[in-house]
């Protein structure tokens, strides 16, 4: 089903650069048996063998699997996937180096404002769950602090899973995408061999640590219960990371607007809280303007920011206590817990704070360069937090009872001020910075079919991964604004922001630690070392934050259920769905049975029929025979695929096979996008390359089988011969060189006969020429044809299949199935939409399905 984004597919040239035999998976080399037909009007009567063959399309994917060395395969499902460009181009290479600068500034403005802000609000939450009794409380706090930023932030996400990253992508999507490309773990069973033949893939050739993987991939494919286990993991940190775009504004921002507190003795918190709503409103309003616009403008805002906190810090530390700084000795965080042993535990929640902000770094990758994130992370960011909090701690040594507001009262009175408002800019961008990652994050799950689809809009030309989602957006600021309502103090909001973060970072560490073992393929020591200290420090975290949840943190809990429960129940109907329409098929006797008219008229035209399934013939095919009057003289069913890849390349968008012999015209085209694709075409450019794609098949497959023909009569042998005439493309494709070049084809199409009204359309051959062979008279006549039936008229055929609970069902199943899954299908945004095809254009059929 077409969805909102369409991305523009021009061919580009060809480059087949690679003849050598390959590695892979025994199964994936096997023959991909579907009922989409692959033979010509010439060919023999199949043997009942080869009708069974075709009549089954189901493959063994529990099969046992391993390596083999296998040559280059021809597959007619792959052959619009020859012109392989490489590997996908990253947007940010060969840039200048002032457009690196402007780089680095929307970098600052929107993947670290969050971890930024954090000096406003970690000791004033730290310090009222452990109030300060002596020096020493303040440096073991300190302490505590320095080495939670240098554990999280710096040693878990910026030097290892920030490395996990999927060409790019971060977030836990990427991670379960990054996971799906290397073993079949989807609960959709959509998936086919050819899709590990994009480029994109870049799957590894085998070694020795390659055997261990092996066993963890048959496991996990193996295993319906760990597949869906998964599938919970990837779907509860999802759900954090949108509970995190709601705690996010709602903390910075009040925070922030808290220092008023300091600097204007009457003001209350009420008036702090509506400052604040009004502050969220205009936050939220000016989303809309994208990623770029507003990152270039608040990235120098919060530049001064971060040389504000630094600056401060130094100053501090020179005018109050320097003495801190032995805080780096990590015993004064085991006599912080001797002293204060259940507060100090207590505490732990405020203390994750300052390392909050730590997975907007990892899901807002698809922004900016990983090694710009890096990079300033570690030259810019830590250095100005770090002295950020010894001068807040130097200062507490000497005001120990300003550890309410210790940020706004360590700064001097004469640059408050000024400080106040860069703080309240910083804290607005902050915000931004998980609604960004929110973003991201919903748009992976939507092209992965764990959430509804909805409307999105690209904020930038120049980069494809800079998106908004308007309802999403309204959707937050509305629960945000609840939030910030109910929620009295600024120690509540931030125990609900710990516990929204730590369920992140928790499934973060699960994820990459199944990366680690799939397909880093590292020691399994150090593998047990970084999955035991960071679960356990993340674990240790969560108890004390998971202790206080009801003081009124229970409230993003229930929000992240909600969202899980939305994203498991649409991922669960569409699976229902998927498999039934699989069931419902029709079969090849059936269609052999109708003729070549389909037991019904052929209409001068092409059909395009919209359908999810990859393979067979859907049974709302049937449904359309039955209902219309006449059906087109040339139909294709088309699927909109996304594989869990970031970017397809456009040269291997389509994919097209045929659907029963060549007169009956029907054809299969899979047209695959990654879930980071842009899609904008509308429906004429959508036709036109449509058109031109499938043209360029079956000349491709006339060619191939003229280099059959002209072989030794053995097609099915691929001996040494053969090699030195086909150039092999690196996803496994052949293409001829015995035979004439595409561009060197002739367009010699003349009119064709009028459609008659009880008998199929068939073309008139134009006149014949002695000097082309019958196989380039074939190809002449079934082009001629095509472009006849583009003249006639595009028809979009849409059907509309819905599901519902058997009556036997349990009633559970017919709650969510009948009711909160027909809810979400009937308020998503139609797959078709963003087409723009005019009504005359299209044709609908409903169908319902009992599961």
């Amino acid at each position: 089903m077409a969805e909102e984004e369409e991305s523009e597919i021009n061919g580009g040239p060809a480059s087949m650069d690679s003849t050598e035999s390959r590695w892979v998976f025994q199964d994936e080399d096997d023959s991909e048996i579907e009922d989409d037909y692959d033979g010509d009007d010439n060919s023999s009567q199949r043997t009942a063998a080869t009708a069974a063959a075709l009549d089954s399309e189901d493959e063994d994917d529990n099969a046992e699997q391993r390596l083999i060395r296998t040559g280059p395969r021809i597959d007619s499902f792959d052959v619009e996937a020859l012109e392989v460009p490489g590997a996908h181009r990253n947007d940010y290479e060969d840039f200048s180096v002032g457009k690196r600068i402007t780089l680095a500034f929307q970098t600052l403005g929107v993947v670290f404002g969050d971890v930024g802000t954090s000096p406003l609000y970690t000791f004033s939450v730290m310090f009222s769950k452990s109030p300060i009794n002596g020096n020493e409380d303040v440096i073991g706090a300190l302490s505590l602090v320095l080495y939670t930023l240098i554990l999280i932030p710096l040693v878990k996400y910026v030097l290892v899973v920030l490395w996990a990253n999927d060409d790019g992508e971060g977030g836990t999507f990427a991670l379960y995408s990054l996971i799906c490309r290397h073993a079949k773990v989807s609960l959709l069973p959509n998936q086919l061999p050819s899709d590990a033949r994009i480029s994109s893939f870049r799957l590894k050739v085998p070694s020795a640590e390659l055997e261990r993987s092996l066993k963890i991939k048959e496991r996990l494919e193996t295993s319906q219960a760990l597949k869906k286990l998964l599938l919970m993991l990837v779907l509860a940190g999802t759900s954090m990371v949108i509970a995190d775009g709601v705690v996010t504004p709602a903390m910075s921002v009040t925070s922030a607007v808290g220092g008023l507190k300091v600097g204007v003795d009457a003001i209350e918190q009420d008036e702090v809280k509506m400052i604040s709503v009004a502050f969220l409103v205009i936050l939220f309003s000016v989303q809309k303007f994208g990623t770029s616009k507003v990152g270039l403008v608040v990235g120098p805002a919060l530049f001064i920011w971060f040389c504000s906190l630094a600056g401060f810090g130094i100053y501090n530390l020179v005018k109050h206590d320097s003495s801190v700084l032995k805080a780096f000795n990590p015993v004064h965080i085991y006599y912080f817990f001797k002293r204060n042993s259940t507060k100090a535990w207590y505490s732990l929640g405020g203390c994750l704070l300052c390392a909050t902000g730590s997975e907007a770094m990892f899901a807002d990758l698809c922004y900016f360069p990983v090694r710009s994130v890096q990079l300033s992370f570690v030259f810019l960011v830590l250095p100005c937090l770090l002295l950020g909090y010894l001068g807040q701690a130097a200062y507490l040594i000497d005001n120990p009872n300003d550890s309410e507001q210790a940020f706004f009262s360590s700064i001097p009175r004469v640059a408050f001020w000024p400080v106040f408002l860069v703080a309240n800019i910083a804290a607005l961008i902050a915000s931004r910075a998980m609604t960004t990652a929110t973003f991201s994050c919903i748009k992976q799950s939507t092209a992965l079919g764990c959430f509804p689809r909805l409307k999105i809009i690209h904020t930038s030309r120049k980069f494809m991964g800079q998106i908004y989602i308007p309802v999403i957006n309204w959707f937050l600021l509305a629960v945000c604004l609840v939030f910030v309502c109910c929620i009295s103090s600024i120690d509540e909001m931030g125990n609900a922001y710990g516990i929204a973060e730590l369920g992140v970072m928790m499934m973060t560490t699960i994820l990459v630690t199944i990366v680690m073992l799939l397909i880093w393929q590292i020691n399994i020591v150090i593998v047990l070392i970084f999955v035991i200290f960071f679960l356990g420090l993340e674990l240790t975290f969560f108890s004390s934050v998971l202790w206080s949840v009801t003081d009124g943190s229970w409230i993003i809990l229930v929000f992240a259920v909600i969202i899980f429960l939305i994203m498991y129940i649409w991922n669960y109907g569409s699976k229902l769905k998927y498999e039934t329409e699989v069931k419902q098929k029709l079969s090849m006797d059936l269609m052999r049975e109708l003729g070549s008219n389909l037991g019904t008229i052929r209409a001068p035209g092409i059909g395009l029929l919209y359908n999810e399934l990859v393979k067979g013939i859907p049974a709302i095919f049937g449904h359309f025979l039955t209902t219309l009057p006449a059906i087109h003289s040339m139909v294709i069913f088309v699927c909109i695929k996304y594989v869990p890849v970031p970017v397809v390349p456009q040269s291997e968008r389509f994919l097209f096979r045929r659907v029963c012999p060549k007169g009956y015209h029907i054809f299969r085209c899979i047209a695959r996008y990654g879930y980071k694709d842009v899609r904008k075409e509308n429906h004429q450019t959508f036709e036109q390359l449509l058109i031109e794609s499938l043209e360029k098949f079956i000349r491709r497959e006339a060619q191939e089988r003229s280099l059959e023909s002209d072989g030794d009569g053995d097609t099915d042998s691929e001996d040494e011969s053969s090699s030195s005439r086909v150039l092999i493309a690196p996803n496994g494709s052949v293409y001829s060189l015995g035979v004439p070049l595409l561009a060197e084809f002739k367009d010699t199409s003349k009119p064709i006969l009028e459609a008659s009204t009880s008998e199929e359309v068939r073309p008139v051959p134009p006149p014949s020429d002695p000097s082309m062979s019958d196989t380039e008279q074939s190809l002449e006549r079934e082009l001629s044809f095509i472009r006849k039936a583009k003249e006639s008229g595009v028809v979009y055929l849409l059907g509309h299949g819905d599901i519902r609970a058997r009556k036997d069902s349990w009633f559970i199943k017919k709650l969510v199935i009948n009711y909160f899954y027909a809810f979400l299908r009937k308020n998503c945004r139609r797959g078709i939409a963003n087409l723009s095809v005019p009504h005359s254009n299209l044709m609908q059929v409903g169908m319902t399905y009992m599961v």
